[in-house]
């Protein structure tokens, strides 16, 4: 099974691939890890992201569908999630005949909604463990007493520099502007399953457990 997780940021998608990963053995392809493994590689597809990246330019759209390729010619767990790809409907496009030329399909997108004045008193109260990337909130999850993740038991968290009400704002819009539009896309396609992204965690992960539960792989 194939899907992708929709949302604006901090609406906690990673947190819900990882969870995925966990119990249904799905291989998570999010585009920041993927571009980070193939810089670091020493193959030519991660010479050439190296290069873009050393230039300081944007990766472009046919890197990321090779480097997507690859991970679907690999053919490693029981399906992939997508998370940050796609973002417009031309990436939507590409990856629907990637998909196709490869011999899978997208069998379901799960939209993770959110209120925008919610998710920002969220994601200011948000830090995230330096050693795995487990995320803690200093309102919902706190930090252990200990000063220890729970997870892995490092010691470094952090706060990302833009996890302010001004930048969040700002990455909303951008989101609403370029990614919103795919929620249509994939509804017009009979894809499209939506859940409350601010519920706790598990109720979160129970709730996407049902919608695909329902779609038929």
């Amino acid at each position: 099974m194939n899907i992708i997780l929709l949302g604006p940021p901090g609406a906690g998608k990673g947190t819900q691939a990882r969870q995925l990963v966990e119990t249904r053995g799905m291989v998570q392809l999010s585009t920041g890890d993927m571009l980070r493994e193939a810089k670091d590689s020493g193959t030519e597809m991660g010479k050439i992201v190296a290069d873009v990246m050393a230039r300081g330019e944007l990766v472009t759209d046919e890197i990321v569908i090779g480097l997507i390729r690859e991970k679907l010619e690999a053919g490693e767990g029981t399906g992939f999630i997508f998370d940050g790809f796609p973002r417009t409907l031309a990436q939507a496009d590409a990856l629907g005949e990637l998909l196709k030329s490869t011999g899978q399909t997208l069998d379901a997108v799960i939209e993770m909604q959110v209120d925008d004045d919610a998710l920002v008193a969220r994601i200011t109260a948000r830090s995230t463990c330096g050693g795995c990337g487990e995320v803690y909130n200093d309102i919902t999850k706190p930090q252990p007493a200990d000063g220890k993740c729970s997870n892995c038991g490092a010691s470094d968290f952090q706060r990302r520099a833009d996890d302010n009400e001004e930048s969040l704002r700002t990455r909303l819009m951008e989101y609403y502007k370029k990614t919103s539009p795919l929620i249509g896309y994939y509804y017009a396609r009979d894809l499209l399953a939506t859940v409350d992204g601010l519920g706790e965690i598990s109720d979160v992960q129970g709730a996407i457990a049902k919608a695909l539960d329902q779609v038929r792989p």
